[in-house]
């Protein structure tokens, strides 16, 4: 019962509208400006790191979305006024195991993936560790990242999902909505120019995934853990000069960009046996009803909530 949980509050739907749409009109706009610009997207970010420093570029591309989590806290909280629990779980209090389990098991997983393409291809990397960029990096990152990929998560796969839900009745209109604009946020990233338009498939199937998990599980908890492994560990461990991370991280990727078969990987094969890992430990079932079935009426709900039934 998570879209339901949109019910709490002084419910007007115009309320889940306002932030998204100015999200998007903000993501339009800027990646207007990179077309248009006479700047190259990558020739720019090499300026801005040569002039400022890799660490504080990371700052001042993190920091806003970071910021934008409390923007979107502050609204639910005194405009809807939803609590924050409601938004983030439909149980009684918000699971921090569930939060961790999933960060950890990404985060081991994805330094595997990564520890074994480099044994494979080691002319595709270069040790790129500095003790003191490295641990300055290690500190931003580890303060602004679960706060960046939170906002896009409560953004998204909460307000978005929700709000959707409510007015659709229904889950399938919100999960695959979300989805695709979550992948189509990422449109103006370099790895887009550098690879062309075929990305989009990670991206959007990245969003279906997070979407699906946070349907599923009736909560934010796994997607918020997932998120922040992802990016948080993909900043530290390697970067390159085409991605939208270019920090200090422990390797450097110099091998030539190219988009192939591979990237269906993830999105073929590792979710899905990460959706299989997840159901078989928090006992999923019913996911027709729970992906594409019937959001239950506001009476419907006070009906269940006076009954004492609920989500485990």
């Amino acid at each position: 019962m998570y879209i339901e949980q949109g019910y709490k509050g002084d419910i007007g739907l115009w309320k889940f509208w306002v932030l998204p749409l100015g999200f998007i009109a903000f993501m339009v706009f800027n990646y207007i400006s990179l077309i248009y610009s006479p700047v190259d997207v990558n020739v720019m970010m090499a300026n801005m790191i040569e002039q400022l420093g890799s660490n504080v570029v990371f700052v001042l591309l993190v920091g806003p979305l970071a910021a934008f989590l409390f923007i979107v806290w502050g609204w639910v909280k005194l405009v809807h006024p939803q609590p924050i629990r409601a938004l983030t779980t439909s149980r009684a209090k918000v699971d921090w195991k569930r939060i961790f389990f999933a960060f950890f098991l990404w985060a081991i997983v994805t330094v595997a993936i990564t520890g074994i393409d480099i044994l494979v291809s080691p002319k595709d990397y270069v040790f790129n560790f500095q003790p003191v960029p490295f641990f300055v990096l290690a500190i931003i990152a580890i303060i602004l990242i679960p706060l960046q990929t939170s906002f896009e998560e409560y953004l998204f796969r909460g307000h978005m999902m929700q709000g959707l839900g409510l007015t659709f009745g229904n889950r399938w209109v919100p999960l695959v909505v979300t989805s695709v604009l979550f992948g189509l946020m990422h449109l103006g990233n370099p790895e887009v120019s550098q690879l062309g338009y075929g990305i989009m498939v990670y991206y959007i199937g990245t969003g279906f995934f997070l979407g699906i998990i946070t349907l599923m599980d009736e909560g934010l908890e796994l997607a918020l853990g997932f998120h922040a492994a992802n990016n948080l560990i993909t900043a530290l461990l390697v970067t390159s000069d085409w991605t939208a991370f270019q920090t200090n991280s422990l390797f450097k990727d110099v091998s030539d960009p190219v988009l192939g078969w591979d990237i269906l990987i993830p999105v073929l094969v590792v979710y899905p046996i990460l959706l299989w890992v997840f159901s078989k430990k928090y006992g999923w079932k019913n996911w027709k009803d729970r992906l594409a079935g019937k959001v239950l009426s506001r009476e419907a709900i006070a009906d269940i909530e006076q009954n004492g039934t609920g989500v485990s």
